[in-house]
Order: C-alpha cells, then sequence, then structure tokens
C-alpha cells in the first residue's frame, strides 16, 4: 500500500483511483484476485508504475542487511 500511497502523493492517481485501487486490493484475496480488477483502474495503475518506474527497482539485486 506504501506504493498506492506514494502515487497518490506524487498525483499520479487521483484521490478516487487512490481508494477504489486500496478497496479492490483489500477485498482480493490472491494474485488472480487483483488481475481482475476493472479495466480502468488498471491501466490508471499500470500507467502510474511506469511514471514512478517501478520495474527499475524489481530489477536492483536484494540488499542484504549488515550481518547476514
Amino acid at each position: 500500500m506504501q506504493t498506492l500511497d506514494e502515487m497518490l502523493c506524487r498525483k499520479l492517481l487521483s484521490p478516487s483511483q487512490h481508494a477504489e485501487i486500496v478497496a479492490w486490493v483489500r477485498r482480493a484475496k490472491t494474485a488472480e484476485a487483483i488481475q481482475q480488477m476493472p479495466e480502468a483502474l488498471w491501466r490508471s495503475l499500470a500507467l502510474a508504475s511506469v511514471l514512478m518506474n517501478v520495474d527499475a527497482d524489481l530489477m536492483l539485486p536484494p540488499q542484504l542487511s549488515a550481518g547476514s
């Protein structure tokens, strides 16, 4: 939810889009259920993800904490 909140703060999602997406994710019990999100919301989320370059974070190697 932190990423969704950041999208809202950066004005990449409107308050209503944010609320609808958060509600959908909270109701969904599986990744498959999340993927059934209405197309308009899914497009908004996808665009915000691209604008935030979320995929770049996924390509970084995991950071190991000290002592690991």
